[in-house]
Formats: structure tokens, C-alpha cells, sequence
């Protein structure tokens, strides 16, 4: 039995691999191979065959070949450059609003212009441009400041184009010197020192003082006043005094004011009464102890802080600048086209 065995294990081991070297004959084989070779490569390929497909790489000119078949081209790109081209536009509208304003609310806040007073002390008509109450103390909306300061710019801009007088009123200690300091800069009338009472109601008899000022300025420089006696030229020259600091700064305004700029509303409330009986116009600082409601073009901010104070009045005086500089252009184009 062990002889059988072992001469049967070679045929096995023999057989085995002939039969898997030898391929099935079948009829059916070269059909399918014959059918292969005529019948297009489709997509259902085998793994070991290849077959070149067409490239998908976009061209340059591939979506207006796919255009021009009927096909719908490629979006994505499109789609990217709006979003991209969107973005720097949204950027700019955001930059152009925020330089639209002549002030910006950093520039507020640095000035301290958001601070109002003591809650105890309030209008209730400033209720509106209060943004909230911190330490007893209101808080102003910048926001609207902002806002009406544009306003009131655009105002003084237009007052001034069309050649009407802005007087600058500002008697308290703290405004004094830039009130007179951009007033002047502009050519504008001012009083700093105290108003007095009728300037514009009973603005006749104020040209009357007006002019013994300049008359007592005249003595002086023709040598009159030497010829006088010593007690008398003191007391000419101390009336001068008192008539240059408290009408000095409207001796070159012949006519009532188009408009007037106020610092302190509460302050001023004599040159506010003034105003309303004439109609002139009002351009006022409003701290929220003021009363908002007879003022044409109220701005509400803090009217006790240098800074502040030197903002807006700055403000106000760069929109006259530009008004006059318009005022000044349109004259001259007048004189060309009346020569040409």
C-alpha cells in the first residue's frame, strides 16, 4: 500500500498543473473575442485594459465651448470673482460713510464730548440725545452728535455761500479764546467778553457805541487826545477800553447777523431770545442741562470741555471757510463769462 501511494503522489502533482496550463476549448471563447475587437471600447472596462478618455481639464476656452454645445459652463469661478469684487466694494461704502463725516466718534471721545452733566441737573428735552447714565452722570449719543453736527455744518456752509454774517457768541471763560481765535479766521463777528443785552434787538444804539469807539480811536490817532487834560484823556481811554472788549468784535458788522453760533445755550439765553424775536437762525452747543427745543440746528455735546468746544467751533468754521471759497469761485466765473 505504501508503494501505491507513492507512485501516485508524481501523476497527481503532474496533473495539476497541466490542466491549469491548458485553456478551456470553447467555441463561445472566439466569438467574444471576434465580438470584442469590432464592438467600441465602452466604459465598463476590465482593470488590466486601457483606454484613452478625453481630458477634463478646463482649456482657456472651455466654457464657451461648453456654452456653445448647449452645456451649462462652469460657475464656481464666476461665482468667486463677484464674491471677491463684493467685498472691496462693501469695504469702500463702509470707509466712504465713515470719512463722510466731518467728525469722527473717535475724535468725539478723545474731546471728551460725551460727557454731560450731573443727572440732577438734566432737561428733560435732552432725553432723546442721552444714550445712557453712568456715575450719576448722563452720557451723550455720538451717534447723533455726529450726525447734527453735519447738519449744522452744512448750514453755516450754506449761510456763508449765499454771503450772510455768522456771529460767534461765546462768553464763558473756557471758550473765550478759540471763539474769538476761528472767528477771526473766517472773518466772522464775535463777542467773548459778556453779551449785552440788545445787541441785535437794539442794534441801532449798539452802532451808535460802535462808532464813539471808533471816534475815541480817531482822537487818538490825529493827537487830540494829548491836547486834553490828564483826567479827561484817562477816562477816554478807559471808555475805549471797555467799548473794544465788549463790542470789538462786531464793530465790522454793519447789519444783523444771518445766523449766530452759541456755545452755552444756558449761558446765552439772552442772545437765544434775541434770535427767536428776529428769526435769525440758531447754531448752538446743547449739553444736557440745555433746552434743545427753540434751537434750529442743535448740536449735543459737552459744551464746558476745551477740547470740545474746540472741535465743534473748528467744525463750524471749516463749513464757512468752504461756503466762502464757493461764494468766491462763483463771483469769478461771473466775471469770465461777462468778459468772454
Amino acid at each position: 500500500m505504501a508503494d501505491e501511494t507513492s507512485t501516485q503522489d508524481p501523476d497527481v502533482r503532474d496533473d495539476t498543473p497541466s490542466e491549469a496550463e491548458a485553456p478551456p476549448e470553447n467555441s463561445s471563447g472566439d466569438a467574444s473575442a471576434t465580438e470584442a475587437e469590432e464592438s467600441p471600447p465602452q466604459s465598463t472596462d476590465a482593470p488590466g485594459e486601457t483606454t484613452e478618455e478625453p481630458e477634463t481639464e478646463d482649456a482657456p476656452g472651455s466654457d464657451d465651448e461648453a456654452e456653445a454645445a448647449g452645456e451649462p459652463a462652469s460657475e464656481t469661478s464666476a461665482d468667486e470673482t463677484e464674491t471677491t469684487s463684493e467685498e472691496p466694494e462693501e469695504q469702500t461704502e463702509e470707509d466712504e460713510e465713515e470719512t463722510s463725516h466731518r467728525a469722527t466718534v473717535e475724535e468725539l471721545l478723545k474731546a471728551g464730548a460725551h460727557f454731560g452733566h450731573l443727572t440732577s441737573r438734566w432737561n428733560p428735552r435732552m432725553e432723546d440725545y442721552i444714550f445712557m447714565e453712568r456715575n450719576n452722570i448722563h452720557i451723550i449719543d455720538l451717534m447723533q452728535t455726529q450726525v447734527l453736527l453735519d447738519k449744522a455744518a452744512e448750514a453755516a456752509k450754506r449761510f456763508a455761500r449765499r454771503g450772510k454774517k455768522i456771529l460767534f457768541a461765546g462768553t464763558k471763560k473756557q471758550a473765550q479764546d478759540i471763539v474769538r481765535e476761528h472767528a477771526e479766521e473766517c472773518g466772522m463777528p464775535h463777542m467773548v467778553d459778556r453779551w449785552l443785552g440788545g445787541t441785535m434787538t437794539n442794534f441801532q444804539t449798539i452802532r451808535k457805541s460802535i462808532r464813539r469807539m471808533e471816534e475815541i480811536e480817531r482822537m487818538e490817532r490825529d493827537g487830540t487826545l494829548d491836547k486834553l487834560k490828564k483826567k479827561e484823556k484817562l477816562m477816554r481811554l478807559r471808555e475805549h477800553e471797555k467799548l473794544e472788549n465788549t463790542l470789538g468784535g462786531i464793530r465790522d458788522m454793519v447789519n444783523l447777523p444771518g445766523a449766530i453760533y452759541i456755545v452755552d445755550v444756558e449761558r446765552e439765553n439772552i442772545a437765544v431770545s434775541e434770535a427767536q424775536n428776529l428769526g435769525i437762525p440758531i447754531i448752538a452747543m446743547v449739553d444736557t442741562n440745555g433746552n434743545p427745543k427753540n434751537i434750529d440746528y442743535p448740536v449735543p455735546v459737552n459744551d464746558d470741555a476745551l477740547s470740545s468746544i474746540e472741535l465743534v467751533t473748528s467744525t463750524i468754521t471749516d463749513a464757512i471757510e468752504e461756503g466762502l471759497h464757493e461764494r468766491k469761485m462763483k463771483k469769478e466765473e461771473k466775471k469770465k463769462a461777462a468778459q468772454g
